[in-house]
């Protein structure tokens, strides 16, 4: 399934990073990114063939959570929003359980981008 939702959208340089901003700052809702988030970002960075330097730059993001004024889902095109939307979806229940916040921000996601 990861493949297949990535796979079917060619994202630039820039979109793929911006994804992947999103990813890591969903995977810190809970102030604690787990294990099984861990990989599944890492899953997610290999499905969208990022660079060495990218790859280091989501590691890192993983670490310290990227800037959250550099976290706008209005900043995300139409075009891209459902792909946003699924692939954050799957890192929210990635560790097996949903705490409200996750649900609230993925909810505030999906209201921001009028999904």
């Amino acid at each position: 399934m990861l493949d297949a939702s990535l796979g079917t959208m060619e994202l630039s340089p820039a979109e793929r990073m911006n994804l992947m901003k999103f990813v890591c700052s969903f995977a810190w809702t809970d102030l604690n990114v787990s294990h099984a988030e861990r990989d599944l970002v890492m899953r997610i960075s290999g499905s969208l063939h990022l660079t060495d330097s990218e790859a280091k730059q989501v590691a890192g993001w993983l670490e310290v959570p990227p800037p959250i004024d550099e976290v706008d889902p209005t900043s995300v095109p139409p075009a891209h929003r459902q792909l946003f939307l699924t692939t954050l979806g799957m890192i929210v229940k990635a560790d097996g359980k949903v705490v409200g916040a996750e649900h609230e921000s993925l909810e505030l996601f999906r209201d921001l981008i009028g999904g």
